[in-house]
């Protein structure tokens, strides 16, 4: 019996191991399509008004129909408690939504596919919490001026096209390394494969622009809207690997591993914070609100 759950958009609790997906559907053979992930905790799905709006972006972006965020909400709440009522409250699981652009048989304007599924958190998200990250930097391959002059590149976008940050994670894991920080043409820092890069700096907190053409970070974004309440200073500014060496502290922050810190950058190590606990702290109470 299958460990993970399958919910139709309209709510209905499917069996994950029966066939669900077309063969021609564009997500399968041409990665047609985008996602989202949310972490379900306590019960519940966490920053779901955060992950519908950048799904609305992105589907913008890719000339999907605009989803139905109703139904999306809907959909992830019997997900949520569908989970913990089978799992238990305690037990946290990693929802993922699925939007493509159907099935290719279906000719210039195909029905678009909708789904999410729910699984256990990988026992790799739940490590790094604990014990921090080893990084190489890597380089992405374009400037920071890409996502302004060539759009189709879908700079910004979630997309399923995720061979490459793959292939980047398998070529760090046979240098030694946990994970990436991607670079650009001019050196400058973008982001992780899966995460968003933050640095710490006394009491600011600093992160790369979207502009630069990055995803926009759900929990950067809920990080930082509480961390400006709560009297921290916030910046998004470009950032060189050399800043994130005399930072106080790195992260590479996501929606389901939520605050991963930086232990090592291309093999130099970074200083260890006096209080880790308190931005790792902040980042799990920033996901709690659901922020539209």
């Amino acid at each position: 019996m299958s460990q993970s759950l399958l919910v139709a958009l309209d709510g209905t609790v499917l069996d994950p191991d029966a066939p669900f997906l077309y063969a021609d559907d564009l997500a399968a053979v041409r990665g047609d399509g985008i996602f989202e992930t949310l972490l379900i905790r306590g019960g519940r799905a966490r920053a779901v008004g955060l992950h519908l709006q950048r799904l609305a972006r992105s589907a913008a972006m890719l000339d999907l129909p605009e989803p139905d965020v109703d139904a999306w909400r809907t959909a992830i709440d019997v997900a949520a408690r569908t989970w913990s009522e089978r799992r238990g409250s305690g037990t946290e699981g990693l929802v993922r939504l699925v939007y493509s652009r159907g099935r290719e048989s279906a000719g210039p304007k195909p029905e678009p596919t909708a789904y999410l599924t729910v699984g256990p958190v990988a026992e790799r998200a739940t490590a790094v919490r604990e014990h921090g990250v080893s990084v190489i930097t890597l380089e992405r391959g374009y400037s920071i001026d890409l996502a302004a002059t060539a759009p189709w590149q879908l700079l910004g976008a979630k997309t399923l096209s995720y061979a490459t940050n793959m292939g980047a994670l398998r070529h760090a894991a046979e240098l030694g390394y946990d994970d990436v920080i991607y670079v650009s043409s001019e050196g400058a820092v973008l982001e992780g494969p899966r995460s968003t890069v933050v640095a710490v700096i006394g009491e600011t907190l600093v992160t790369p622009p979207a502009e630069i053409g990055i995803l926009p970070g759900t929990t950067q974004v809920a990080t930082f809207a509480l961390a400006a309440e709560e009297g921290w200073r916030t910046e998004t500014r470009v950032l060189r690997p050399a800043d994130l060496i005399e930072a106080d502290s790195v992260w590479l922050i996501s929606s389901v591993t939520l605050a991963a810190r930086v232990t090592k950058l291309n093999g130099h190590p970074l200083s260890v914070p006096e209080d880790a606990k308190k931005f790792v702290d902040l980042v799990d109470r920033a996901i709690s609100v659901d922020r539209e």
